[in-house]
């Protein structure tokens, strides 16, 4: 706090970037609570015989939001891994990521760093059946690279290190950067996996689709069970309330400190006022017991004794207002006769 009472460059900063991170996580949390809230109402549909007739009686054959459990199953062609054989699927994603160590400066620490170089998705359209092979009833998914979940499973994965000679490493080690290699990653979503799908569920000419939902809501392509989902997003939510708690509670704090010292400087300035007001009145009671006139007096002489001339400074509060004489006649504790507050130690003031 300054000694205007107005908070410092610092309080501010720190009061800014902990109610900026509040209401971000704050927005986080209403919005992971949300998701969590809706997925928990979503409506459980099996995949069987009556599925369409369910579509058929609902208003403009149309679920909103549902669920679906089932397993992939290709509708012509399917993908095959690239590494592994005899490893088929409907959702094939190809990823380089680029590991280097980076200098960083404030820490003098060398930090490990990843980035993705290139990534490539393929997709062929697929269906979630029953796991009773006796149910013909299919279910086909639109748009499962939209998912906010697309749980893949990685099927190959490989770290190609990087080959330096001498001068490359006195070359990074100029610059600060110090490649390690790049990791090569498939995922895949393969056929017979057990997939639960949340999302749109519509009958469109005697196909039943499972689609992105409309009204903001999140499309689900994921391997966990519902259950599974459901926890993992409400776990979610705990974590983005927690972290909302803790910064809530650093800006209260922060706005409590600055609060306080303005309240402790605007107490210190009323009792500086007082102060000041009891003096003036004392000193005039002294004018007129001494039958003097106020413009009679010089402005250096002492305030108290309102005769000799001012000689000492008062530390720590500076204040130069009385004669060497009265200082020593001062009562224990001495006190500024100004401010009240204790005299540490006295300077000899000297006039040329």
């Amino acid at each position: 706090m300054e000694h205007s009472g107005r908070p410092s460059t610092a309080q501010i900063v720190l009061l800014a970037t902990s109610s900026a991170l509040t209401a971000v996580f704050y927005s986080m949390y209403r919005r992971k609570a949300g998701t969590a809230c809706r997925l928990k109402e979503a409506k459980k549909i099996s995949i069987d015989q009556d599925l369409k007739k369910i579509l058929i009686d609902a208003p403009g054959k149309c679920i909103p939001y549902a669920v679906i459990e089932g397993v992939v199953k290709s509708v012509k062609e399917t993908l095959s891994s690239q590494f592994v054989d005899n490893c088929k699927g409907v959702v094939e994603r190809l990823t380089l990521r680029e590991h280097k160590m980076v200098w960083n400066r404030t820490t003098h620490l060398w930090n490990d760093c990843e980035k993705i170089v290139h990534q490539r998705t393929n997709t062929v359209p697929f269906d979630l059946v029953s796991h009773d092979d006796s149910v013909s009833t299919a279910v086909r998914v639109i748009r499962p690279l939209d998912s906010a979940e697309l749980d893949l499973e990685v099927v190959y994965e490989n770290f190609h290190p990087t080959v330096q000679s001498f001068t490359d490493a006195i070359g990074h080690l100029i610059s600060g950067e110090r490649p390690k290699g790049i990791r090569e990653t498939e995922e895949m979503l393969k056929v017979g996996e057990s997939v639960t799908g949340v999302g749109e569920l519509v009958l469109d000419s005697n196909l039943v689709k499972l689609q992105p939902p409309k009204q903001g809501m999140q499309y689900f392509i994921s391997r966990l069970d519902y259950e599974s989902l459901l926890t993992k997003q409400q776990s979610r939510v705990k974590l983005w309330k927690v972290l909302t708690i803790v910064f809530g509670i650093a800006t209260c704090a922060t706005v409590f400190f600055i609060l306080r010292k303005q309240y402790i400087h605007f107490k210190e300035r009323q009792k500086l006022k007082s102060i000041r007001e009891e003096f003036r009145e004392m000193q005039t009671k002294r004018l007129r017991e001494m039958d003097l006139e106020e413009e009679s007096i010089s402005p250096n002489a002492c305030i108290i004794c309102l005769s000799s001339e001012r000689s000492c400074v008062f530390l720590e509060c500076g204040h130069v207002c009385s004669c060497d004489d009265c200082y020593h006649a001062l009562p224990q504790p001495k006190k500024c006769p100004m401010c009240r507050k204790a005299i540490s130690r006295v300077v000899p003031l000297y006039n040329s």
